[in-house]
Parts: C-alpha cells; structure tokens; sequence
C-alpha cells in the first residue's frame, strides 16, 4: 500500500510539474488570439468613443 501512495505522489507531482512548464510557452496559435482579442477591445473602444 505504502508503494502505491508515494508511485501515486509521484505521478501527481510530475503532472503538475509538466503542466507548469507547458504553460510558459506560447504557441502561434496564442498569440494569435491574443492579437484578436487586442483588436476586439481596440474595435469596442473606438465605437464608444465614438457614440460619446
């Protein structure tokens, strides 16, 4: 029992570990849509702007 607690920890850590370190790279795909994101918020400030 006592093996497959710390086999269980260890899986567990790996994964979060592996998960960390694939968040900190961005992909072209992320980039991207950041840039759509960007131009959407620049879109609706403009139109506010303008209705005011």
């Amino acid at each position: 029992m006592l093996f497959f607690k710390k086999t269980l920890l260890a899986l567990v850590m790996v994964s979060i570990l592996s998960s960390l370190v694939a968040c900190e790279r961005e992909g072209p795909m992320e980039r991207a849509g950041e840039k759509v994101d960007e131009a959407a918020e620049d879109t609706k400030d403009a139109v506010k702007d303008a209705t005011n």
